[in-house]
């Protein structure tokens, strides 16, 4: 066997062709002829939630709320002629609406989730979508019963990286994943004084939630276990922690998360995914500017990408639903599909909590102080 030259010692790489990138259906799906959409919950998402469904041209009808003036508010902004309640049941007795966006947190959503299902709407709920599998399987089971449509709004799954890498990943672009590394440095201190600040697990649950349900989409079946941890930064005021990381061992692979939210200065965000036959790798300063580029034998490709997270991803989860209405088939964000994310979501808050690895699907629910 030859002795490594000092190149192999350095980790030098070769240089490498640039090769055209393949075309891949990384876009948000849009329906040809939407029916009318209701929003329940005027809150702070709601607005990306509704500019989204401007954009994209879509019948929004109406719009409830506890207050009154905020659902005013967001109609007169975003669809004048929007009627806006306090009383949701006026919205689900309302045969004409079809589909309804729920966005409340999940504690308050629940309710409002078995209700539309009963009603028989089809129903797009934001996510983190329930604090246990029980509460889930049991809705998923409800929209079943009453043939309606149940999905979930991941919309990190339409952001314009992260859905062209996985479309590159599935369609075999770099053979078997054998790796995922994701790591993100942004200041989330905006949360002090909101009711985020009091979610124990946030950074984890709340909002790591999106590369875990990245990861489920990436390796379906394959993931085994988490070790978590948490901790406060330096000087944080805000009362829940900003620092998060999480590895996570796959069948054949592995995975690892490091979220620094307290980060004032030079944001940074990027994914690393080595396969069998390539590597996936996007960079930039947040989740709205990525450059993408994959790796293969070939050569490098770098994909011209269209689109910004904030809010093609939003228009992404409900165009999704929409399709499978349109088409009469399940949506690619269906409910049933988000429980491994939530499997993982709850092992890593309990592996975080209880400084041990935890074997994914063990924690059935978020864990609580």
């Amino acid at each position: 066997m030859s002795e490594p030259d000092a190149d192999s010692y350095a980790l030098k790489s070769a240089q490498m062709a640039e090769v055209p990138a393949p075309d891949l259906p990384y876009q948000p799906p849009t329906p040809r002829k939407p029916p009318p959409i209701a929003l329940i919950g005027a809150g702070g998402i709601a607005g990306a939630h509704l500019d989204a469904y401007r954009t994209a041209g879509w019948p929004v009808v109406a719009i409830a709320n506890r207050s009154l003036p905020r659902a005013q508010s967001r109609a007169a902004e975003f669809f004048p002629e929007a009627r806006t309640t306090t009383d949701v049941q006026r919205i689900l007795d309302d045969p004409t609406i079809k589909v309804l966006d729920i966005t409340p947190h999940p504690a308050n959503r629940l309710p409002l989730i078995e209700a539309a299902l009963k009603a028989g709407k089809h129903v797009l709920s934001q996510k983190p979508f329930t604090e246990n599998l029980d509460d889930a399987e049991r809705l998923i089971a409800l929209a079943r019963a009453n043939d309606v449509h149940l999905a979930v709004n991941h919309n990190g799954r339409w952001a314009p990286h992260l859905a062209w890498m996985r479309e590159a990943v599935l369609s075999g672009q770099i053979g078997t994943l054998t790796s995922a590394h994701v790591q993100i440095a942004w200041d989330h201190s905006w949360i002090e004084g909101t009711p985020f600040e009091q979610i124990p697990d946030l950074v984890l649950y709340d909002f790591a939630i999106h590369w875990f349900d990245f990861l489920t989409t990436l390796a379906p079946g394959r993931l085994q276990s988490v070790t978590a941890t948490s901790a406060r930064a330096a000087g944080q005021t805000v009362k829940t922690p900003l620092l998060s990381q999480a590895l996570v061992t796959l069948k054949g692979g592995q995975a690892s998360f490091t979220f620094d939210g307290a980060t004032a200065h030079g944001p940074r965000d990027t994914t690393l995914l080595t396969g069998t036959e390539g590597t996936l790798h996007s960079t930039g300063p947040g989740l709205g500017r990525q450059s993408v580029t994959l790796t293969t034998a070939a050569g490098r490709a770098t994909p011209s990408l269209t689109g910004t997270w904030f809010n093609d991803g939003f228009r992404g989860a409900m165009g999704e639903l929409l399709c499978a209405i349109e088409q009469n088939r399940p949506p690619a964000n269906a409910a049933e599909t988000t429980l491994p994310t939530l499997a993982l979501t709850f092992a890593a808050c309990a592996s975080a909590r209880q400084n041990r690895p935890v074997e994914i699907g063990t924690i059935r629910a978020l864990p609580k102080h």
